[in-house]
């Protein structure tokens, strides 16, 4: 009888936890609203675009915008294209202002994705964004101006790049950066179509060569040389590069790296800690799906979905495959547990990109976002197929190793639909509750602001570097609240070539303290703080301990 009285308490508990909520916030930012326009989109170059990033790029304490933007075929042929990034910076009042032209943010291109990083150790949240033939890196001056270094750092990058994730691989102190590279095309020499899909002339990347990744090393005086080849994550075979995330998966203190490739296995790149890396996906049971089949992976994200210490991964894949969902078992096994877990059935028929796991009620559990849209605009001709334009997925952490989908009743789709890429998530408003940001195709952004109603109580960190990189990228924080420990890395890149907040954000419930928080730098060394009050964005130094506390808004805990 007591068991049966707790488990129906543990029912009644869950269904009454408020629902997840979020409202389309553009009009009210002073950020345009996605229109309706679609041009077509027969060649694959047209198809892939792009990533968002939320940095905070002249340390005010509140999160600005960056977007890459992409071109058309007669943009790029005849101009080089069009400016590589749009930047809203957010103002008074909590309204944001394109400052593009402003920031110096001139480079033209065809862009793809983008991640942020602090590679000079200056305090300042530097740009990288990758394109077709050119990617750029902008150095950050101060007050969000930019210079664009990409020559004299030696990251100048040709072919089809699309993923980057930086991360201090060898734990010297300065970030590192990979980026992934996609298929080999030739803009100039686009040709009559001859793949068909389901009837339609449409370019696919089925059968199409590869180009190869690259690895750069931070030399730590503002340069970085190459060393893909020496450090064995070059993808000799030339598989098609897509989403990247570095991540301590087998919980050593060095960063892992985990590379999505459309149509081909997946790579899980250990770090043996001597500059070289091992890919293990195969052996592991990351690289293809449960039935062993290669998908179309496209986006990706590390997160311990069900409180076991170990960080599992989610993959987002092409139309008529799952959300691919990977438990992590040990150090050397993971489990596909997409069917069981219940994220398989609701994104089959979809075309997914953008994902994280975010606990956006603040329950302490990590639910999964995913924003869709197909590739082939003529999909809409044919009978009986999903849309150009899909519906946002959002599935609720049930605590209980399953989640259900619930992005209808969130308002995710209240607005009009749209074909989505990236998706990045961070605290816009500094309320403790986490937003989202999803790149649209033909359009601006959409902006999500997270409005639930009661949530639990929550606590950020932002992490500074003092003998690690400055921003503390590849630092882990464990957080232990109600007998329970919950993880989290920062990381720069992941999702669908996007960027994330830097700032480590946990959900706590009806937790008001914390009793003790772990911090394991990215050069390895452990620092312990005790008995933190809930409810606050913590500033900490290595080795200095809380630097600044930031009050947040009080909230009704979940009853």
């Amino acid at each position: 009888m007591r068991c049966y009285c707790l488990l129906l308490l543990i029912a009644i508990s869950h269904a009454q936890t408020p629902p997840i909520h979020f409202r389309q916030a553009n009009s009210d930012l002073h950020i345009p609203v996605p229109g309706s326009n679609i041009s077509e989109k027969k060649y694959i170059i047209q198809q892939m675009s792009g990533g968002v990033a939320l940095f905070d790029c002249d340390n005010d304490g509140k999160l600005d915008i960056a977007v890459v933007n992409d071109s058309t075929l007669d943009h790029y042929r005849n101009a080089g294209g069009d400016p590589m990034v749009t930047l809203y910076h957010q103002d008074a009042g909590f309204t944001f202002s394109d400052t593009t032209k402003s920031a110096g943010l001139s480079h033209r291109g065809w862009s793809m994705g983008i991640a942020v990083a602090d590679y000079d150790n200056d305090g300042l949240l530097d740009l990288y964004v990758t394109g077709y033939n050119g990617n750029v890196l902008y150095h950050n001056l101060g007050g969000c101006k930019f210079e664009d270094v990409t020559t004299k750092s030696g990251l100048s990058v040709g072919g089809f790049s699309t993923g980057a994730a930086w991360a201090d691989y060898d734990r010297d102190g300065h970030v590192d950066l990979f980026v992934s590279r996609y298929i080999h095309s030739d803009v100039e020499k686009l040709g009559a179509i001859t793949t068909n899909y389901k009837g339609l002339a449409v370019e696919a990347p089925w059968g199409m060569h590869g180009e190869s990744d690259f690895l750069f090393h931070n030399r730590g005086d503002g340069t970085f040389e190459d060393v893909s080849k020496k450090a064995m994550v070059d993808d000799p075979e030339g598989r098609l590069g897509l989403g990247a995330v570095w991540g301590d998966y087998d919980n050593d203190g060095w960063p892992d790296l985990y590379v999505a490739n459309d149509t081909e296995p997946n790579y899980l790149y250990r770090n043996k800690h001597d500059g070289t890396f091992e890919d293990i996906a195969l052996l592991s049971g990351a690289a293809v799906s449960g039935e062993g089949k290669a998908l179309g992976s496209m986006g990706v994200d590390f997160g311990d979905f069900d409180r076991d210490g170990r960080l599992d991964i989610t993959v987002t894949t092409f139309a008529y495959q799952p959300v691919e969902l990977h438990r992590n078992v040990s150090a050397d096994e993971f489990s596909d547990v997409t069917w069981t877990a219940k994220t398989g059935q609701p994104t089959f028929r979809f075309v997914k990109w953008g994902t994280g796991f975010v606990d956006f009620d603040n329950d302490g559990l990590l639910d999964l976002f995913v924003a869709n849209g197909h590739i082939y605009t003529a999909i809409d001709t044919l009978p009986g197929e999903p849309a150009y334009k899909e519906p946002i997925l959002l599935f609720r952490n049930t605590g209980k190793q399953t989640f259900e989908e619930i992005a209808n009743t969130a308002g995710l789709n209240d607005s009009a639909l749209q074909s989505r890429r990236g998706a990045a998530f961070g605290d816009l408003n500094n309320d403790g509750l986490i937003d989202a940001v999803v790149f649209n195709q033909n359009g601006p952004p959409s902006i999500f602001l997270n409005d639930t109603k009661a949530s639990g109580h929550r606590v950020l960190f932002k992490l500074e570097g003092t003998t690690s990189n400055r921003a503390a990228i590849g630092a882990r924080v464990t957080v232990y609240a109600g007998g329970v420990a919950r993880i989290a890395e920062v990381r720069a890149g992941g999702s669908y070539i996007s960027q994330n907040d830097l700032r480590l954000h946990f959900g706590l419930g009806l937790e008001t303290r914390i009793s003790k928080v772990e911090i394991t730098w990215p050069n390895g060394k452990r620092e312990e703080l005790k008995d933190l009050a809930a409810d606050a964005i913590y500033t900490i130094g290595e080795g200095k301990g809380i630097t600044q506390t930031t009050p947040l808004p009080a909230v009704s805990a979940v009853k």
